[in-house]
């Protein structure tokens, strides 16, 4: 058994640690949990089996030395922090910026951008009781920060970066986020980093074997 195993899904936020992990460049066993019940030996999201490494049955995790990690942006961290060769942990200069807007992502963004696009937006009266405040407030908030320097911590890229990345190019990608100019250039910066592109060129296999597999006519009984 490898030392790191990663549990992932390829149409699922793996896919920020799958870039983690080609930025760390640290070798792995690649674990695919299927949203399905599947009649195979496939790992399945909700069963027990998996349900012992992330009781939420949720992808990814990662298993590393026996310590099971959740949640992408600790993944992110600890990644950084135990893989030190690779340069992705703060220095400490930057480590304000580091966690703050390493925090500030998975807290406020995350639930700014989900609420909002499920139609949550909290009302005037209510924004004090959300960390948050406001969907608009939040991107402002991300977008002015970015304006001034290239990287979350200035001019060099951390693992800050994949977590505050993958929101800032996933949400312009798909309408969850306003396509600000400090969003769109941060976005075409990082989709210029070697490790980023390996990563998705491994994920967009492998969601295209699994849609080849959908698309497969099943046996008729006989």
């Amino acid at each position: 058994m490898a030392d790191l195993i990663f549990y992932t899904n390829p149409m699922s936020r793996g896919q920020i640690v799958r870039w983690m992990l080609e930025e760390v460049g640290a070798p792995y066993e690649q674990r695919i949990v299927d949203y399905a019940v599947l009649g195979d030996n496939s790992a399945v999201m909700q069963d027990n089996d998996y349900a012992r490494v992330n009781p939420m049955r949720k992808v990814p995790a990662i298993v590393h030395g026996g310590a099971v990690v959740t949640e992408v942006a600790a993944i992110c961290a600890y990644l950084a922090d135990v893989f030190p060769a690779a340069g992705l942990a703060p220095r400490d200069d930057e480590k304000a910026d580091y966690y703050r807007w390493l925090f500030f992502a998975a807290g406020p963004v995350e639930h700014a951008v989900t609420n909002h696009y499920a139609k949550w937006d909290p009302t005037p009266e209510q924004q004090r009781m959300f960390g948050y405040g406001s969907f608009d407030r939040a991107m402002d908030a991300l977008a002015g920060h970015i304006a001034t320097r290239d990287y979350v911590c200035g001019d060099r890229f951390t693992a800050a970066d994949v977590y505050v990345g993958s929101q800032v190019m996933w949400g312009v990608e798909f309408g969850t986020m306003p396509k600000l100019d400090p969003f769109l250039a941060y976005r075409d910066r990082l989709a210029q980093r070697e490790a980023y592109q390996r990563a998705k060129a491994i994920d967009g296999k492998l969601i295209a074997e699994m849609q080849a597999k959908q698309q497969q006519p099943t046996e008729s009984a006989q």
